[in-house]
């Protein structure tokens, strides 16, 4: 059996952008909600990996700008 080819890959937050562009009138006030609930969510996971990033990169500097104190 042979599988169709996938189509090209959209690029990194493609999908936060077309979210963004997205006709809110065709949604319900519960739908809103729960849309700002989802949003808040990814914000909090989006600061959370920032912040892990920024620890790394401290601990990184700390080793090798250890002798530089």
């Amino acid at each position: 059996m042979l599988e169709e080819p996938a189509g090209p890959r959209g690029q990194r937050g493609d999908a936060l952008l077309q979210a963004t562009r997205e006709d809110l009138e065709l949604y319900g006030v519960s739908e809103l909600e729960e849309r700002i609930e989802i949003l808040e969510a990814e914000v909090a996971r989006t600061k959370a990996q920032i912040e892990k990033k920024r620890a790394g990169r401290s601990a990184a500097d700390a080793f090798f700008n250890f002798d530089k104190n």
